[in-house]
């Protein structure tokens, strides 16, 4: 969900201009709201073959236990809000640390995003010494946390999945191995200071893969060149990474728009032999031309449909409603889908994205490329927690 990729040249500065005119309705990082999907979003999509379960789904897939509803955040910005000034409160205008006050607004859970080499370009935030910053924080509190690797050096979406600077020009065998060092590095880190993720995401809404141009599925002139199994191939080594550094931890694929018919995608990538353990939704109901119920009610009816057709449990890796646009308005929102979503069985849990951000701050880089601040935090500009946050209660 973001909106991204840029470097002082001008080639790179052309694609920025092109990608913020063509992210899909929940690609962009900044959470411009977008009403049209862009041509190069919309795959060249094949009948649906079995979605019941019968015909694609291996014989020893197994769904994935849980002992709690996640109720989880996405902090990926607050090192760098902290280190900006920014103070957060609760709702008596107490100064609170942000991950305490994550707790005591009933979150039990932080989900932290990876980037590979951020600071090469764009921010020295969200590489691995600032993940294990946060996940020492999350550990404290006694909080489950969730790791995010994007396989980019900034932001990861559908319209954009950049490779890593370091990675490019190299064979895909080369970049496969890449992937695979980079996580066990990652995860190792954190296992040495007995922080263990309880689930990892191997790629951040990869609908049109990963890595491009590696591992990208389709472009304006249709679908690529192998570019499903090397994918496939790409995802599988991420999921193989993770299980060799963690064999417990719960490895999740994740797409964008829970909303949409997506199951021609889930039968293609079990058909080539994908592995996960969890199927990742990213779930934005107000930044559509549809109305917020119609999306609210598709997103339910499809995690339990994709739930039982590929016998996989669905985690919700990332919501966001337009707080600062209606209150009243986003708290009902989010409220409708928090209370139905935690009546199926199907669902382990929903993230909402940045939720301590509130309107008007924003990373300095945005401030560079003259974008505005991500409108659909869940605090007020006060720095107290909105009435969205309820629905986490």
């Amino acid at each position: 969900m973001k909106n991204y990729h840029f470097v002082a040249t001008i080639a790179i500065s052309l694609m920025l201009l092109c990608s913020c005119n063509s992210c899909s309705q929940e690609d962009s990082p900044v959470k411009k709201p977008q009403t049209e999907v862009p041509a190069d979003s919309i795959p060249p999509q094949e009948e649906p073959s079995d979605t019941t379960g019968s015909g694609n789904v291996p014989s020893d897939t197994t769904t994935t236990a849980t002992t709690a509803f996640a109720k989880g955040a996405d902090l990926g910005w607050v090192t760098e809000m902290e280190d900006d000034g920014i103070v957060f409160y609760n709702s008596e205008g107490k100064a609170t640390d942000c991950f305490e006050l994550m707790k005591q607004l009933g979150m039990n859970a932080v989900r932290l995003r990876v980037w590979v080499n951020p600071e090469k370009e764009y921010a020295n935030y969200c590489n691995l010494p600032d993940v294990l910053v946060k996940a020492r924080r999350a550990k404290a509190l006694g909080m489950d946390v969730m790791i995010d690797f994007h396989y980019s050096d900034w932001f990861a979406d559908p319209s954009h999945q950049t490779t890593p600077s370091a990675w490019v020009g190299k064979s895909l065998a080369e970049v496969k191995q890449a992937l695979t060092e980079h996580t066990k590095k990652v995860l190792n880190a954190l296992k040495a200071e007995d922080i263990i993720p309880r689930w990892v995401q191997v790629g951040n809404e990869t609908r049109n893969g990963m890595l491009h141009p590696y591992g990208q599925l389709w472009d304006n002139a249709g679908n690529t060149e192998n570019g499903w199994p090397n994918y496939v191939a790409l995802s599988n080594a991420g999921y193989d990474a993770v299980k060799a550094v963690l064999p417990e931890t719960q490895v999740i694929v994740h797409i964008d728009n829970a909303w949409d018919n997506n199951d021609w995608w889930f039968n293609q990538f079990i058909k080539l032999g994908g592995k996960m353990d969890i199927i990742g939704l990213s779930h934005y109901p107000q930044t559509t031309s549809k109305g917020w119920k119609e999306i609210n009610d598709l997103a339910l009816a499809h995690i339990a449909k994709w739930a039982k057709a590929y016998a996989k449990p669905v985690m919700v890796c990332e919501v966001g409603v337009k707080t600062e646009a209606d209150e009243t308005l986003a708290a009902t929102v989010l409220t409708d889908f928090m209370t139905r979503v935690k009546t199926l069985d199907e669902c382990l849990g929903v993230f909402y994205w940045e939720p301590q951000e509130h309107g008007w701050w924003k990373p300095e880089i945005y401030t560079k490329l003259g974008w505005d601040a991500y409108n659909m935090g869940a605090f007020n500009m006060d720095g107290r927690p909105s009435a969205v946050m309820k629905a986490f209660e």
